[in-house]
C-alpha cells in the first residue's frame, strides 16, 4: 500500500506526532509499505529520505514531501499550511509522480483524508476554555491574543463540523473519551478506539529506578524529597493551577514539583511568591530524555481539565510510578481506581487533589502496589507493536471499503 501522512509537524517530543512515527516506522519496515509525508518539519524518523531528483520511492519507503512554511500568527500559519499541503498532493498527482492508496491524517489538517485519527476535539476543548476567552475582565494588553485564539477556535470547529460529520472519513479515536465526544457533537459512532502506546523496552521500571539517584542529582534534589511530576504543552488544559494550589496546602509536606513543558513560566511566577510554594517548583524545558523526568520523579500527577488521551501518565505508568489521573483525561481508562493509579474526579477540586496527594506521600505500601500493579498493565496491553498492527487493520479495511465503492 501506498500511505499519505499528512501532519505540519512530526517528532518525538509531542505525543500524537510520537504516535504517527511509530505507525510510519512500522508501516514500512514490517508491513513494506511506502509512506509518504506531507508536512513542514520533521524529525528523528529512521531511514527518512527528502522528494527530490534523486529519492527513489520503492516498498519499506518513507519519503518527505517538504511544505513551505508561512511567518505570521498561528491562524494565518495553519491556513497556508491547510491549503499548501493540499497544492503539493494535488501537484503530485496531475505530474503522475504519485497517487495515494490512502490519505491518513492526525487531526484537522486537510478536507479529503480518507482516515483521520482524533486526537483532540475542539467543540469540547472550546466548551471548557471558552470562560477564558472573554474580553470583559481581561487586560487590554491581551485582547490581541485573546480575540486571536476564538478565530483559530471558531475556524477548527467549522472544519470539524464539516470533515467529522462526513460518513466518507473513517475516524479513530484515542480513547473512549474521544469516541463519545465524536458520538455526541458529530453523531459518529462508528469510531474505532485504538489506544496510543508507549515504548515498553525504553519505559520500565528497571531503567528507572537505575537513573534514580543520577536524576535526582542532576535536578538538585535531596532524597528526602517527595517528588511530583507534570509533563505537558498547555499547562492550563493540563491542570497545573489546581495542582500548585494543592501543593500550596500541603506546606507540612516535603513536597516538590517538577512542571515540563515548553508554556512560559512567567504566567506563574506570582503564584511561586506565596510562602507555602517558594521553593518547591521548578520548571524545565522538554528534553529527549523523558525517562529523566520519571527517574526523578516519586509520582505523577496529571490533573488535566480537558486531554484526549495524556501520553505521559502511561509513560508513568510503564515505568513504575504511582499516578494520579484526571477522568478528563483518556489514558485515565487504563487507571483502575485504588489499583493501577488514583483518579481524580474533579480536576478543578484543590481539595480533592490534595487529599489524594496526602494519602500517596503518607502510604509507602500504596505507591508500591499501584507502581507494579501499573507497570504489568502497560507491559501487556500497551505497545507500539499492538497499536500499529491494530492500525493497519483499520486502513487495510478502509482501503478496501474504498476500492469497493
Amino acid at each position: 500500500m501506498r500511505l499519505a501522512v499528512v501532519s505540519p509537524f512530526l517528532d518525538r517530543r509531542h505525543g500524537t506526532e510520537l504516535c504517527i512515527i511509530e505507525q510510519i516506522e512500522r508501516f514500512a519496515t514490517q508491513n513494506h509499505w511506502q509512506i509518504d509525508i506531507y508536512s513542514q518539519r520533521i524529525e528523528d524518523v529512521k531511514n527518512l529520505q527528502l522528494d527530490t531528483a534523486s529519492a527513489r520511492s520503492s516498498q519499506g519507503s518513507i519519503l518527505w514531501h517538504k511544505i513551505s512554511r508561512l511567518p505570521g500568527p498561528h491562524l494565518v500559519q495553519f491556513l497556508w499550511w491547510f491549503f499548501a499541503n493540499r497544492f503539493r498532493r494535488r501537484s503530485n498527482v496531475r505530474s503522475g509522480k504519485f497517487k495515494a492508496d490512502l490519505t491518513y491524517s492526525p487531526g484537522i489538517n486537510c478536507f479529503d483524508a480518507d482516515v483521520i485519527v482524533v486526537h483532540i476535539v475542539f467543540h469540547e476543548f472550546y466548551a471548557r476554555v471558552r470562560s477564558e476567552l472573554k474580553l470583559l475582565h481581561a487586560p487590554l494588553r491581551s485582547w490581541p491574543l485573546i480575540l486571536h485564539r476564538r478565530l483559530y477556535y471558531q475556524l477548527i470547529r467549522m472544519l470539524e463540523r464539516k470533515i467529522y460529520a462526513n460518513p466518507r472519513v473513517k475516524l479513530i479515536a484515542v480513547s473512549q473519551l474521544v469516541s463519545t465526544q465524536l458520538r455526541n457533537y458529530f453523531n459518529r459512532s462508528d469510531a474505532v478506539v485504538i489506544p496510543n502506546a508507549v515504548d515498553t523496552v525504553r519505559f520500565t521500571p528497571e531503567f528507572r529506578l537505575s537513573r534514580r539517584s543520577a536524576a535526582r542529582q542532576a535536578y538538585g534534589l535531596e532524597e528526602s524529597d517527595f517528588v511530583c511530576l507534570l509533563i505537558g504543552n498547555d499547562w492550563k488544559k493540563k491542570g497545573l493551577d489546581t495542582l500548585l494550589a494543592a501543593c500550596g496546602r500541603l506546606s507540612n509536606l516535603p513536597l516538590k514539583l517538577l512542571v515540563v513543558g515548553s508554556d512560559d513560566p512567567s504566567v506563574y511566577q506570582p503564584l511561586l511568591t506565596q510562602p507555602n510554594l517558594q521553593g518547591r517548583v521548578r520548571f524545565l524545558p522538554v528534553s529527549e530524555d523523558v525517562l529523566s523526568f520519571y527517574a526523578a520523579a516519586d509520582l505523577y500527577v496529571g490533573p488535566s481539565l480537558e486531554d484526549a488521551f495524556g501520553l505521559p501518565i502511561v509513560e508513568a505508568m510503564a515505568c513504575g510510578l504511582p499516578v494520579i489521573a484526571s477522568v478528563r483525561a483518556g489514558a485515565s481508562e487504563l487507571v483502575h481506581d485504588g489499583e493501577t493509579g488514583l483518579l481524580l474526579r474533579d480536576p478543578k477540586s484543590v481539595e480533592e487533589l490534595a487529599a489524594l496527594l496526602q494519602r500517596v506521600v503518607d502510604d509507602r505500601n500504596l505507591r508500591n502496589t499501584l507502581g507494579h500493579a501499573a507497570a504489568r498493565l502497560v507491559q501487556q496491553n500497551c505497545s507500539w507493536d499492538r497499536n500499529a498492527s491494530r492500525t493497519r487493520q483499520f486502513l487495510e479495511a478502509a482501503f478496501l471499503r474504498l476500492s469497493q465503492n
